[in-house]
């Protein structure tokens, strides 16, 4: 059961060969967690995809107020009878038409919807490894930190990664600095220190990475710097995690040869979850 313009259907697993998300990888995307029915920062997902929407010059229709946005993924998660929680993917694209340059720049939907088994988010005890995917760069540009379908990138490392029996890839720029994992945002906790890619490195402007950022400050013993990092640093953290809105915080425990710990992962972990659920 999918969310088609507002009209609840059976999955059919067929898309129409003149799909521009098919053809283009001319969509965005939002990845969400719903929990009681009630959709994790909502207003930060909205606005998100709002202004992604106008950066690649989709129009947005009138009637698409975050009051429309929350009914439409609460109507499918209510009629697929999900009691606990939800992994909810919306993904914006432009109607059929055109080459390169489109016919129209107005868009469709469709809501998809799975079972999530927590409510809360969890920490991992489970080992993770990660290594550097050096076969393709993101670029340090505005395109690079929007929720798009082209992730072609994304699925090479994720393919690099099963190849190498690792758990995810760290993506570089074409500086050949850090970015960002495979699926989701990194950072990185150095001595007292917690730094993370600004967004002009070409990191996606993750919705978890924002709640990291805002909580940060109850941690007085934490420094948090956006800036830039090569991946000589990650053999001299002390802890690197993970952050996206389904898993929440995924600490990594080892990089090549070096190991972490996930202390701060856990306290930060459970700051977010005191602020959704208390």
């Amino acid at each position: 059961m999918i969310n088609f313009n507002g009209i609840l259907q059976q999955v059919t697993n067929q898309i129409t060969t003149s799909n521009r998300s098919f053809l283009y990888g001319d969509g965005i995307f939002e990845t969400i967690k719903v929990v009681d029915g009630k959709i994790l920062f909502l207003e930060d997902h909205y606005f998100r995809l709002m202004a992604s929407m106008r950066i690649v010059r989709m129009k947005i229709p009138i009637n698409f107020t975050m009051e429309f946005f929350e009914s439409q993924i609460l109507l499918l998660t209510e009629t697929l009878a999900i009691s606990v929680s939800a992994r909810v993917r919306v993904t914006v694209f432009r109607n059929d038409g055109g080459l390169y340059l489109p016919k129209e720049n107005s868009v469709s939907y469709i809501i998809e919807g799975s079972e999530l088994t927590s409510k809360e988010y969890k920490i991992s005890t489970s080992n993770y490894e990660v290594d550097l995917f050096k076969d393709s760069y993101i670029s340090k540009q505005l395109l690079s930190t929007l929720k798009t379908t082209s992730k072609i990138l994304n699925v090479t490392a994720s393919i690099f990664a099963k190849e190498n029996d690792l758990d995810s890839c760290i993506l570089l720029n074409d500086d050949k600095n850090v970015v960002e994992a495979i699926s989701g945002n990194l950072f990185m906790l150095m001595g007292n220190k917690l730094i993370t890619p600004p967004i002009s490195d070409g990191c996606l402007n993750g919705i978890m990475r924002k709640q990291v950022l805002k909580l940060i400050n109850q941690f007085p013993d934490i420094q948090l710097e956006e800036s830039t990092i090569s991946p000589f640093d990650l053999q001299k953290a002390d802890e690197l995690f993970i952050t996206n809105v389904i898993i929440g915080i995924q600490p990594i425990s080892k990089y090549r040869k070096k190991e972490y710990k996930s202390d701060l992962s856990q306290k930060l972990l459970d700051k977010i979850n005191e602020t959704i659920f208390n």
